[in-house]
């Protein structure tokens, strides 16, 4: 399309063409926006399934509120593309160590998603609560179920120990309560909230309570990451298996007495001081006094790991 714009040089006025050029794959006849080959994208609303199950327990999706409730989630977790493919990529890695360990504690495995929703799979996720790792614990409830913590080491940080605390604090409240969904909420809200909320409003279902809003999205997020996750390619995600972060083995090293200086300790292993850590993020210091003489497992990565792929 061509105009004539006028323009004033010296005195004289002179009509230049100028040609605007309009991408013809942008919109259709009716000009809706079209994707293309050159960038143009096409943003449309996220099919929902028509039943869905959280736990083996029943999500009632002939509710509208229910359905606006997980469509909020699922586009927020599908349009939020950087993030989510990080999270597809990390799932092999972390969920291989933390299925087994739900499994062989009687947690459905859908809670493996309650970990992604907590911290993303950062293993030093700190929350302005305090709140810590993968299963962001805090220091209380933490001791309660069998984690050490110490100006040394804090086993919150280690991915095993601190899934076998949460399989504790998920089964007891699955005891208290009867429900799964009921369990996820009180992980999130405290169970003195959610017991005071179920008093207060005579109900005992967590699609039939009312929260405060973070609570009210928690059990929506951890179903879209499922949904998503579970059938990445269904939202749109295609992440193939040489994408995949690499699941790295390691050996187990015990270690009975003091360390004096872990870098030290690491180039002896053959590996740095930064490999330890990463390894092991539950030793909080440059050392390990040990006075104890307890028995600690170190986990000390395969040689070359660094260049290993898929």
């Amino acid at each position: 399309m061509t105009f004539k714009i006028p323009i004033r040089l010296s005195g004289l006025i002179m009509a230049l063409p100028v040609v605007f050029l309009i991408p013809l794959t942008a919109c259709s006849n009716s000009g809706r926006q079209l994707p293309d080959s050159v960038g143009t994208h096409l943003f449309t609303p996220v099919e929902l399934p028509e039943k869905l199950e959280f736990a083996g327990e029943k999500v009632p999706l002939e509710y509208y509120d229910v359905r606006e409730n997980l469509d909020r989630e699922l586009l927020s977790t599908v349009y939020f593309h950087s993030q989510t493919i990080r999270y597809i990529k990390n799932a092999p890695r972390y969920f291989s160590i933390i299925e087994t360990i739900l499994k062989s504690n009687g947690i459905p495995e859908d809670f493996k998603y309650l970990s992604v929703a907590e911290s993303g799979f950062d293993v030093r996720a700190v929350s302005p609560a305090k709140a810590v790792g993968l299963w962001q614990l805090l220091e209380s409830a933490a001791k309660e179920n069998g984690l050490e913590i110490n100006a040394e080491i804090d086993e919150r940080y280690h991915i095993e120990k601190s899934t076998e605390a949460a399989c504790r604090i998920l089964k007891s409240a699955y005891q208290k309560y009867g429900s799964w969904s009921l369990v996820a909420a009180s992980y999130n809200g405290g169970r003195a909230g959610l017991d005071q909320k179920i008093a207060l409003q005579k109900v005992k279902n967590y699609y039939d309570l009312l929260f405060v809003e973070e609570t009210t999205r928690y059990v929506f997020r951890i179903l879209a990451l499922k949904l998503v996750m579970e059938n990445p390619e269904e939202y749109g995600f295609k992440v193939e298996k040489k994408d995949l972060y690499p699941i790295v083995e390691t050996e187990k090293l015990e270690v009975k007495g003091p360390i004096t200086d872990l870098a030290a300790f690491a180039i002896g292993k053959g590996i740095t001081y930064k490999t330890l850590k990463m390894f092991n993020p539950w030793l909080r210091e440059t050392f390990l006094k040990n006075t104890a003489r307890k028995t600690y497992t170190l986990k000390i990565p395969e040689k070359d790991f660094r260049t290993k792929t898929n």
